[in-house]
């Protein structure tokens, strides 16, 4: 039994990653592009996991878009037409919040990149999720 009101949890709580990450990018006077792309990274993480959620699919906490992409493709194979998305998108995760010890500037561009991406992963999940939301 899907648990709508879960699945509307998820959607949510990535709308509001999307939402500030948007908002904040488009503010002239701020530039602190890796955190608006890990915010982009979060919403594409919800999203998938909402799918996952509204599935009844297993998976292990983990923040690795591809393996939580692995998932929702095995459930619907169309899904991999964002693996592309999903690779660029999970770098975001850690490199944004930890020291690393290779470049992690990340530019305007870049961050647009990401949000096209995160934008691409939220269209085709609740392309499969407006039946259960609705």
């Amino acid at each position: 039994m899907v648990h709508k009101t879960l699945v509307q949890e998820w959607v949510e709580k990535a709308e509001e990653d999307l939402g500030f990450a948007s908002k904040t990018l488009a503010d002239p006077d701020i530039t602190y592009y890796a955190q608006i792309c890990f915010h982009f990274q979060q919403a594409a993480e919800k999203y998938l996991k909402a799918y996952i959620v509204a599935f009844n699919l297993e998976f292990k906490k983990t923040h690795d878009l591809p393996e939580l992409l692995r998932l929702c493709v095995e459930k619907e194979p169309e899904l991999e037409a964002l693996a592309n998305e999903c690779e660029l998108l999970t770098d975001y995760y850690i490199e944004t919040r930890y020291p690393v010890h290779w470049p992690s500037n990340v530019s305007k561009e870049e961050a647009k990149e990401a949000q096209r991406g995160a934008i691409k992963i939220k269209e085709a999940m609740l392309k499969f999720l407006s039946p259960i939301l609705s």
